[in-house]
């Protein structure tokens, strides 16, 4: 099955991912991973897209579409792929569909998960860091035994700044921005599918495995 999972900054698209990939054995596919390993590889196109990003540029889309289409034609995404983080606009979904169509790997359905803004907001701007250990807390859903101290190494906790309540909003308006566009092109095109991702991540992850089990 060929999937594209869409949803906001927050709605959990990498905890579904995690566990659907282990499901359907098929590929969690993401731009950044195939950026970073193509850098690292030094391959033609992933020095093309480092020359970008050295400059601190964005990739083109003509570079990351290709290397979007070196990867899917890997032998692990014989069976599909579960496609994150891309297509982000109107040019870039044109411009997989024509990849896709040549390659034989056309989309069966994209599952978008919805969450509120309001949600979104309390889920991410919970969220703690230790600095020194890297461990991850939330004040409501994961707290640490003592408040504001890391579990692990006993270092104070802290928001990183892209976790403050005004930089969400700025981040989730953008994307709402930017991604309705992309709804309605794929309600066109009769492949979108909405999950209501405000409920538990096992009530999730039954909604989704619902829907891709019609295409297995």
């Amino acid at each position: 099955m060929n999937v594209v999972l869409f949803g906001p900054p927050g709605a959990g698209k990498g905890t579904q991912a995690k566990e659907l990939t282990k499901k359907y054995s098929i590929p969690h596919i993401s731009t950044g991973d195939i950026l970073r390993a193509n850098v690292r590889d030094g391959t033609e196109l992933g020095m093309k897209a480092k020359e970008y990003m050295d400059r601190g540029e964005l990739v083109p889309d003509a570079v990351l579409i290709g290397l979007i289409k070196n990867r899917l034609n890997e032998p692990d995404c014989k069976a599909g792929y579960l496609l994150d983080g891309y297509p982000r606009t109107i040019p870039q979904a044109d411009a997989l569909d024509t990849i896709l169509k040549e390659i034989g790997k056309p989309l069966d359905v994209v599952v978008n998960i919805e969450v509120s803004d309001d949600e979104l907001v309390k889920r991410l701007s919970g969220r703690r860091t230790c600095p020194k250990c890297g461990e991850s807390y939330h004040v409501m859903f994961n707290p640490p035994q003592k408040q504001g101290i890391c579990d692990v190494c006993g270092s104070q906790l802290y928001q990183r700044d892209d976790d403050r309540e005004e930089v969400i909003r700025q981040r989730l308006a953008v994307y709402n921005q930017k991604t309705k566009p992309l709804i309605d092109y794929y309600v066109k095109a009769g492949i979108l599918v909405n999950i209501d991702g405000s409920a538990g991540v096992d009530e999730v992850f039954r909604q989704v495995s619902g829907v891709m089990d019609n295409y297995k």
